[in-house]
């Protein structure tokens, strides 16, 4: 009985004060290290895995009861401190842009008609996010009347240079050679295609936090291919002008990227109340690097979960030491969940983080 009221009475603390995670992202000291991981809803989860035996992750996200399952499923599973929205980041070019489309089972995106003129800049639609995804916006609200007080709903994006590389490319690269063509010979292009996915971007995230999302993460999961004179010249303004109209909104903001340790001191300029970083940097580093001012998520790999639960404990403390105490880390790893990941590691993984 003791137990049970004692529980009730963090839920209502929990409750006026709001959810850790996004305490720690406006650097507030909190009573435990929030923890959330990048694509935990799926891959992983075999309950996630029998649902996509019968529909594919355009169909989930339609669905929004569905979706709003699917979301909620690590929450239950694993015990993190935040809901990170089932979503792709292709649902607002898909279907506010109009862009035709299809995710292609171990390829990703491919997109049938790739940016090459102007011509295909013009033809893409404006809808509005209630016109183009109400279905993202049905389920955040769904989530949010689910939803412990204590764990935060997260909406997220990916930002206009991974949704242009997309776009560009016609398919995921690793180079983003044709992208960068582009850029380089064709910046009147160039400007105009970032500055609708921008503008694009933007609209998608406030209405997200209009419809209950808590904390928001903009993923630049490929801007680690660019030089920092390229990410200045042809990045850094759209996604400043993204986070500066978040400003507004009220609710925080992370801005993540991969593979881009050389370019923290820019990111951090773009904006962002918390700065993600991938596995290649360390964390203490990156922290002093973009100053104490901001928050810190991350950044364990990924690959240690597939090794021995000793290997990820060790990896986890080295995370957590480098972070010094400090009021504003969120812990979560360097990039997604890997499918062969046994959801039992990351379990532990949670109760380790909380518990440290």
């Amino acid at each position: 009985m003791k137990t049970a009221q004692a529980g009730a009475v963090g839920r209502e603390a929990a409750a006026s004060v709001g959810p850790a995670l996004v305490r720690a992202a406006r650097r507030e000291v909190v009573e435990r290290r929030p923890v959330w991981f990048m694509r935990q809803a799926g891959r992983s989860l075999p309950e996630y895995r029998k649902v996509r035996e019968k529909f594919d992750l355009f169909t989930i996200c339609q669905q929004p009861e569905l979706c709003a399952e699917v979301t909620m499923q690590p929450v239950r599973r694993l015990g993190v401190d935040g809901a990170v929205l089932f979503a792709d980041i292709m649902l607002p070019v898909a279907f506010g842009l109009g862009v035709d489309l299809q995710l292609v089972e171990g390829v990703g995106p491919v997109v049938a008609q790739p940016i090459r003129g102007r011509a295909d800049i013009d033809r893409l639609q404006r809808r509005t996010p209630e016109e183009a995804v109400p279905f993202v916006l049905e389920t955040i609200g769904l989530l949010r009347a689910q939803l412990d007080p204590g764990v935060a709903l997260i909406g997220f994006s990916g930002a206009p240079f991974t949704l242009a590389g997309y776009l560009v490319e016609g398919k995921p690269s690793r180079e983003f050679l044709v992208t960068k063509s582009l850029m380089y010979a064709e910046p009147a292009l160039w400007e105009a295609l970032m500055s609708r996915l921008s503008e694009l971007v933007l609209d998608y995230l406030l209405a997200q936090v209009r419809a209950g999302a808590q904390i928001v993460q903009l993923f630049d999961s490929w801007v680690g291919a660019l030089s920092p004179d390229d990410y200045r010249r042809f990045v850094q303004p759209y996604s400043a002008a993204i986070f500066a109209g978040l400003m507004r909104a009220g609710a925080p903001s992370i801005h993540f990227a991969t593979g881009a340790a050389g370019l923290l001191p820019l990111l951090k300029d773009a904006g962002g109340d918390v700065i993600g970083i991938d596995w290649r940097a360390d964390l203490g580093d990156a922290w002093r690097t973009v100053g104490y001012d901001r928050g810190i998520q991350g950044n364990l790999d990924p690959a240690l979960l597939l090794g021995p639960w000793p290997v990820v404990e060790d990896g986890a403390r080295r995370v957590i030491e480098a972070a010094g105490g400090r009021p504003g880390h969120i812990f979560n790893l360097g990039h997604g969940v890997l499918p062969a990941s046994p959801v039992e590691h990351l379990q532990r993984l949670v109760e380790f983080v909380h518990g440290s």
